[in-house]
């Protein structure tokens, strides 16, 4: 069983930084994929950036050279940084991991909420 409990999100104003984190609990965690996802209200869910267990990384258009997704397995956490953030970055932002040697993303945080002011 996978547990996934994410952290850092709150209120930022625009054009500032701010960084999530995800510490993973369960199975090996340098055997499973991770990725951020968000949901912003009245919107459905969308992958913004995912990680494979080699540190290959893809990122949604939106955010690219803006975010920045990493992994330390050391500490099985996965981190998303977060720069120069937009009003429309507004969402709650989800972590999710795969399973073993899987590429589906199966198992979800409770996910914390990103707040951008303008």
């Amino acid at each position: 069983q996978v547990e996934l409990l994410e952290s850092g999100g709150g209120l930022v104003q625009a054009g500032g930084s701010l960084r999530l984190s995800c510490v993973a609990s369960g199975p090996i965690f340098s055997n499973r994929a991770m990725a951020w996802y968000r949901q912003a209200p009245r919107k459905q869910r969308e992958l913004v950036a995912s990680i494979t267990r080699s540190g290959g990384t893809n990122y949604a258009d939106s955010v690219k050279g803006r975010f920045a997704i990493s992994r330390d397995n050391a500490k099985n956490t996965v981190y998303l940084q977060m720069n120069t953030v937009k009003p429309e970055d507004t969402a709650v932002y989800y972590c999710s991991s795969s399973g073993d040697f899987e590429t589906v993303f199966r198992y979800w945080g409770q996910g914390t909420q990103v707040t951008v002011s303008s």
